[in-house]
């Protein structure tokens, strides 16, 4: 994994547009703290919903090369989260088992592949790519993420950041923490079929932002003008918005949530029938070439309409498997009925 690479592939570069303009009568957050949250909702129940599966479109044709073709897909029944896992809920997986994340472990130099004098110092920290406001309007991924060291799931925002709230979805994790995490609890990553079948709910598709009450995006000029209409600014604790037909909440829009399959832009189709997504020799991602990308879903907060249309359940973007971030997550799918 190379890190400065890595943290190309965050953003989508595929979805950024021509600069933004800035409106100067709305906010501006100036550090990477500044999308912190700290109010409280409903939080809902931890049980899993059961989805008796059945026959929808999968994929879109409406918008981006890599959500495409259309096709007839057969998903069986399963269990899913309602909800992203939380802080809380990976920290008594922690507390539990003394796991330490990815993120909170020094990075070894060989993931570089070159001579270990030409990697900066702090590439080598322990830490995670985070979102920070650019002093000014720009298209450039590279100036809104950066690695910082410190930055993990119990500091989202850095060291001198607050501290991890209990109901928000858990960050900075890679998928080898995500995997940890499935084998403890009894479950598993759900496949991209499944996870769109569950975010869909037998809804019609669309392509317009959703209504700040079903989904928390961006509301404004990205990345420079922030309006937070949906009460949010970054990200917001589970339950804080409604949920979809099925009860799940946030499969569209908060943070992103990782998926089993791997990534090829668009979709096969001839696999129509429970679908895994290609091989890990077939895996390609031209946003992080050298890896095997894992399929993510839903979009985040960061996700506008001049920059990311991403806040549907047919997006899907690549997600470098060793990297966390402050916009991604993930929830757990069962093939039993889970004990709670």
């Amino acid at each position: 994994m190379h890190k400065l690479v890595a943290v190309a592939a965050i953003c989508g570069l595929a979805a950024c547009n021509a600069p933004p303009s800035k409106d100067a009568s709305a906010p501006t957050p100036t550090k990477a703290s500044d999308f912190a949250a700290v109010v409280t909702c409903n939080q809902p129940s931890r049980t899993p919903v059961r989805i008796d599966g059945g026959t929808f479109v999968m994929g879109s044709n409406a918008l981006y090369a890599e959500e495409g073709p259309e096709r007839q897909t057969i998903v069986s029944g399963f269990w899913i989260d309602p909800h992203e896992v939380t802080n809380h809920q990976f920290a008594e997986f922690v507390d539990a088992t003394a796991y330490v994340t990815v993120a909170e472990k020094p990075v070894d130099p060989a993931q570089f592949g070159v001579p270990v004098e030409q990697i900066p110092a702090f590439m080598l920290e322990p830490g995670s790519a985070v979102f920070t406001p650019p002093e000014r309007p720009s298209s450039r991924y590279s100036d809104w993420w950066e690695y910082l060291p410190g930055a993990n799931w119990r500091r989202p925002y850095g060291p001198d950041g607050p501290e991890a709230q209990p109901d928000q979805p858990v960050v900075h994790l890679a998928w080898d923490d995500m995997l940890a995490y499935a084998a403890w609890k009894g479950g598993r990553i759900p496949t991209e079929a499944e996870w769109e079948f569950a975010a869909s709910a037998g809804a019609e598709k669309y392509t317009e932002q959703p209504d700040p009450r079903f989904a928390n995006s961006w509301q404004g000029v990205f990345p420079v003008v922030n309006e937070g209409s949906d009460g949010f600014k970054g990200i917001a604790p589970v339950g804080c918005f409604e949920p979809n037909a099925y009860g799940l909440y946030d499969m569209v829009g908060n943070v992103w949530e990782v998926t089993a399959d791997y990534f090829r832009p668009g979709h096969d189709p001839a696999e129509q029938d429970n679908p895994r997504g290609p091989s890990e020799n077939a895996a390609y991602d031209p946003l992080n070439p050298g890896l095997a990308s894992r399929v993510m879903k839903g979009g985040s907060y960061l996700c506008a309409p001049n920059y990311c249309q991403r806040y549907r359940p047919e997006s899907r973007q690549g997600r470098d498997p060793g990297l966390g971030a402050s916009n991604v997550g993930f929830r757990l799918a069962y093939d039993q009925p889970p004990e709670v």
